[in-house]
């Protein structure tokens, strides 16, 4: 929808402010256009008028997603499918959801449901879920533990990026002896970081796979309690539960919350779960060997000096958006199993710099009800072309931007050590 016909949708929605019609007409025109924190306030007033309207939750909910919102996707998705739970695409929504947090199990259930439901929904992504047995908990476990199917073969293009894991993580497993000739230890901790929605928790994931390792993915609500001293004995518990599952990979998502720089914590309860994490990193009660500790962080500025200590998260990664190649091979992987009509991933690539994975995603998704509406209307399957990819395209903006331009500021005016140099590199910056 053009600049134009949105304007003609506020001025009309402005001499009639009660009409709920017009309300959804205009939020979904801003999210078409890839406009999500207006479409997300447009959804929300709509949501607010009529709050058993289901479509218009989900309205919000993809929003939410769209921009990274995971969690509060979850939940509005949650609550949907609390009063009607065969709703396929909150189903679907979920899944998708719970994929990128890492709740495999729960990203599974979801998908099943929302195929049950609806069997033309397909996704590639989510369709190992049904089959490959990925979770396995421990009978006296209290965390998720996976046998990823996932290897860096499933990882779109990134092939700097993996090979940077290989060097620090997989080859000084597999040629310890060949590695300390060198003067390099195996062991450590790998910290990911960079902007949301580019693939850290897959490439963990991957990485695990990999190494035919077990995974362990854990969240800030799997930790933090309001409890004092739950917190400390949640991490014990985690580490306690990787030990016994070596070759293990455990991996700390949005580990900022759980590492903050103590300078900035004026309670001591926060102190002591940093002092418990950095105990546990540096195995003081219990050998960390054959567990390899990965985490991911958007805002790797925040995190306490301390744990970029050797032996800890000694080795930073910067995983950038993806490049052109990139791009193209997870465009290829996201509109696998959908019907399309030589489409030319190439040209959406070159066309989309600087967008995440997520990103590539909206616009698929945004284009598949495009094309979904006109199947509706003639009542057969309507392919998929280069120009409804295209168009979607035109009308969005990379969610990146804000996190590259924070990030540029930290790497010129605060990076002593020149762990941000990549971060320079990437925007072609010289200092």
């Amino acid at each position: 929808m053009s600049e134009e016909q949105l304007r003609g949708l506020r001025e009309a929605l402005a001499h009639s402010p009660d009409n709920p019609p017009l309300m959804r007409l205009l939020a979904a025109a801003l999210a078409d256009a890839g406009r999500y924190g207006e479409a997300e306030d447009a959804w929300r007033a709509l949501v607010t008028r009529q709050p058993s309207d289901l479509e218009a939750r989900l309205g919000l909910a993809r929003c939410y997603f769209a921009v990274g919102k995971d969690k509060p996707a979850a939940v509005v998705c949650e609550e949907i499918l609390s009063e009607v739970s065969d709703h396929a695409q909150a189903n679907l929504l979920l899944a998708r959801c719970r994929y990128r947090l890492g709740d495999l199990a729960e990203a599974g259930t979801a998908y099943r449901a929302a195929k049950t439901r609806d069997g033309a929904i397909c996704e590639p992504a989510l369709e190992d879920l049904l089959d490959t047995p990925v979770s396995e908990l421990s009978e006296d476990g209290l965390y998720q533990v996976e046998r990823p199917a996932t290897n860096f073969a499933q990882v779109g293009g990134m092939e700097a990026v993996k090979e940077d894991v290989r060097m620090k993580i997989i080859h000084p497993l597999a040629h310890p002896d060949l590695f300390r000739a060198y003067g390099k230890a195996a062991g450590g901790g790998l910290l990911l970081y960079g902007p949301p929605g580019c693939g850290k928790t897959h490439l963990a994931r991957a990485t695990a796979g990999e190494v035919d390792a077990h995974f362990m993915s854990v969240g800030i609500t799997d930790i933090l309690d309001i409890w004092i001293g739950s917190s400390e004995s949640n991490l014990a518990q985690v580490f306690a539960q990787a030990r016994s599952h070596t070759p293990c990979v455990l991996f700390f998502d949005e580990v900022d919350a759980l590492a903050a720089n103590r300078r900035d914590l004026r309670q001591s309860a926060g102190r002591q779960v940093i002092n418990q994490f950095l105990a546990e990193l540096d195995g003081i009660d219990a050998l960390n060997d054959g567990l390899l500790v990965m985490a991911a962080t958007n805002a790797p500025w925040h995190l306490d000096p301390a744990f970029r200590r050797p032996g800890r998260f000694d080795k930073v990664l910067f995983v950038p958006p993806p490049d052109t190649a990139a791009r193209a091979a997870i465009l290829r992987v996201l509109l696998a199993g959908k019907p399309t009509e030589q489409v030319d991933v190439e040209r959406i690539a070159a066309k989309t710099a600087h967008f995440s994975g997520a990103d590539l995603l909206g616009v698929i998704d945004r284009a598949t009800e495009t094309r979904l509406r006109a199947a509706l209307a003639s009542g057969r399957p309507e392919p998929l072309r280069t120009k409804d990819l295209m168009a979607q395209v035109k009308q969005s903006r990379p969610t990146t931007r804000e996190w590259l331009a924070s990030a540029r500021n930290h790497a010129m005016y605060a990076n002593q050590d020149g762990v941000y140099d990549d971060v320079l590199a990437y925007l072609d910056i010289k200092k």
